[in-house]
């Protein structure tokens, strides 16, 4: 039987190789001898070995093991083969991920100025306004439970500062005013006052308020307004807290530890506060306030001194 030139062969005669025409060729031929679409198309005869066969193919017989290479099996879909793993230097290091932190600029603490006072048209509004704070009072005012709460719910980034607080930071050697004031204990109060007002300079000049508390004397220089106002600047805002005698003494009594004094010691001091009368400082006095109260009239102290800053 004669074939078409360069025609596939024709499926071998013998059962159970699994070999399908279709599967080899589309235009292999049909068992018989019917040459393929190919064949009839005219298509170019192939140049190669399998353009003559040998006696074999034309009697029918099984072709030679290996004489035609099967093409392996395609990858499964997503298999890639695997390639040479590339050379890496050893002196290359690889690359690190990018710090999530870094240097942060914050602008450099000065004197604070006077705070601007808004139009006329508006009301000053003191929650909202970054402002530094003075919280001046007797020991049993209220100063730092005021100031926390003052600071605690404002609407802007407000800190508190307690120059108690501060003195307190000195451990061993700390010198105690209440076992008399000395050259040791005024150093001491000089530092942390000159350390609070650092702090405050540089919170307000990156926009946080803050407000400090200090048992400041009308009529004594050494623990005064003028080391508040070189440390701070003059726009610190003095509000003093003024209750009656019988309600200092009264949560006097309620303090532990060094911070508790005599009934002798908060009744002088209390009698020395008495001298902000008539120094043009705005005076609150609590006696019948809360603590929530007083944060409120503090807010309005706070506003009129904005729009009209005190003179001291």
């Amino acid at each position: 039987m004669q074939h078409a030139v360069g025609s596939p062969l024709p499926p071998p005669h013998q059962s159970g190789h699994g070999w399908t025409p279709a599967a080899h060729d589309p235009g292999a031929h049909h068992p018989g001898g019917h040459p393929g679409p190919a064949a009839h198309q005219g298509q170019v005869p192939q140049q190669g070995p399998a353009a003559h066969q040998g006696p074999a193919a034309h009697q029918g017989s099984a072709p030679h093991q290996g004489s035609a290479p099967v093409p392996p099996p395609p990858p499964a879909p997503g298999f890639a083969p695997p390639g040479p793993i590339p050379h890496t230097p050893h002196h290359v290091q690889p690359p690190q991920a990018p710090e999530t932190t870094g240097h942060v600029p914050l602008p450099p603490g000065g004197p604070v100025g006077m705070p601007s006072a808004p139009p006329a048209a508006s009301a000053p509004d003191a929650s909202t306004t970054t402002i530094a704070v003075l919280l001046i009072g007797p020991a049993g005012a209220g100063k730092t439970s005021v100031a926390k709460y003052w600071a605690d719910h404002r609407r802007v980034p407000t800190a508190h500062i307690s120059l108690d607080d501060v003195r307190e930071w000195v451990r061993s050697g700390f010198a105690d005013p209440q076992s008399g004031w000395n050259d040791n204990s005024e150093a001491q109060y000089r530092l942390a006052r000159r350390t609070c007002g650092f702090a405050a300079r540089n919170f307000l000049a990156n926009g946080i308020s803050c407000i400090l508390d200090d048992a400041v004397f009308p009529d004594r220089p050494v623990v005064g307004l003028g080391g508040w106002k070189r440390h701070v600047g003059p726009g610190l805002l003095p509000v003093v807290l003024l209750p009656g005698l019988e309600i200092v003494l009264e949560r006097n009594a309620e303090r532990a530890g060094n911070r508790r004094l005599t009934d002798e010691e908060v009744a002088r001091i209390h009698g020395r506060m008495a001298g902000w009368y008539g120094s043009g400082l705005p005076i609150i006095d609590n006696s019948q306030l809360d603590v929530p109260q007083t944060a409120r009239v503090l807010d309005d102290v706070l506003a009129r001194s904005i729009a009209s800053p005190p003179q001291w």
